[in-house]
């Protein structure tokens, strides 16, 4: 694996840590909007693996992590949907007002679980496929 890939990893498994530590604190917001973050930096990992560069927008390492995922038997549909899915949480905390902008505790959380399946998938991947380079 690229080391800008294995930091792109490292960030988003801190990311996701700080998205626990929000949500125990009551900021359910700012926990969405960083289980959210913390997918896409492990998404621009595979990216990186594959194009050599990142993607530069939250619409194009969606639309990109779908075209390579698209094939891949080891990332279920959910963590499929995961970014577009989680990106709505992160809207809510930047762009929404009002009273019908909040993200429930149980959303944040749901978001936390998730994001750390596909964190751990998109490494268990990359892990392999590196694996099979160096033997192959």
């Amino acid at each position: 694996m690229k080391a800008e890939s294995e930091r792109y990893l490292a960030k988003a498994r801190l990311t996701l840590a700080h998205a626990e530590t929000m949500l125990r604190v009551g900021l359910t917001e700012d926990a969405g909007r960083a289980a959210y973050l913390a997918g896409y930096h492990a998404a621009q990992a595979p990216i990186f693996e594959g194009n050599g560069a990142a993607t530069k927008t939250h619409r194009g390492a969606q639309s990109e992590f779908a075209r390579l995922a698209r094939f891949e038997p080891g990332i279920d549909d959910e963590l499929r949907r995961f970014l577009p899915r989680t990106y709505d949480l992160k809207a809510v905390c930047d762009y929404e007002l009002g009273p019908d902008a909040v993200v429930p505790d149980e959303q944040a959380e749901a978001a936390i679980h998730e994001g750390g399946r596909f964190i751990a998938c998109i490494a268990a991947l990359l892990a392999a496929e590196a694996t099979e380079r160096r033997s192959g």
